[in-house]
């Protein structure tokens, strides 16, 4: 059948997993998933149910756990000319209740981005920015309140700095004074050495920081 697609698998765990997928069949932009799980040994049998649908300036996504509750993950955003506008939502099919919600709106061009978000069932707030100010340097900043915690607003800003083609610095503190610099640069091509370091600016006499290091290779 022209669009659809299955996959099978024996994992080393000993798992059977099996994959259906359909791709603009049931309507243009949507693509089903089916996958199941069986375990011999135990027997334990597990379903999934994944559902997206994707035009020009509308993405939804439906994820449902069929051997679990059922349990439902859905969400979905809508964009016009810059502007976002997007939800999530989970359903609990078994106790017949909305588990879970979140909102969120936004604007992105180019040069700069905002968001303001509403998760943990619009309880906790965050406003952030994003601004590419050239070819060279970016910075952002995000603030967030969680309406049930403290009134404390928590604050982030962050910047990053392309040193030359092939290195950039970045930097970030926040409202706690944690103050992180980390450094990248390419070695030759494929490799890629990273060196970071993190500090509690309120403890400078303990423990408190982190240094580490990295190392990316690509073929």
């Amino acid at each position: 059948m022209p669009g659809l697609t299955v996959t099978q698998a024996w994992t080393t765990t000993n798992v059977l997993n099996t994959k259906l997928e359909l791709d603009n069949q049931i309507a243009k932009g949507m693509k089903a998933e089916v996958a199941a799980d069986f375990i011999p040994s135990s027997k334990d049998v597990g379903g999934k149910l994944n559902l997206s649908f994707k035009q020009p300036n509308f993405h939804a996504r439906a994820f449902f756990d069929l051997m679990k509750g059922p349990t439902a993950n859905i969400d979905a955003v809508l964009g016009r000319e810059g502007f976002l506008v997007g939800a999530e939502a989970g359903y609990d099919v078994q106790k017949a209740a909305i588990t879970r919600y979140a909102a969120a709106v936004g604007y992105t061009v180019p040069q700069y981005s905002a968001a303001i978000t509403a998760s943990n069932n619009l309880s906790v707030f965050s406003a952030a920015y994003y601004h590419k100010v050239n070819s060279e340097v970016e910075a952002g900043a995000k603030a967030t309140w969680d309406s049930k915690g403290s009134n404390n607003v928590g604050l982030e800003v962050a910047g990053k700095w392309r040193l030359d083609p092939t290195s950039f610095a970045k930097a970030k503190v926040n409202d706690r004074g944690v103050a992180s610099l980390a450094y990248n640069v390419l070695l030759r091509s494929g490799v890629t050495v990273g060196a970071g370091i993190s500090l509690d600016t309120q403890k400078l006499n303990e423990s408190a920081h982190k240094v580490g290091t990295h190392f990316e290779f690509n073929g």
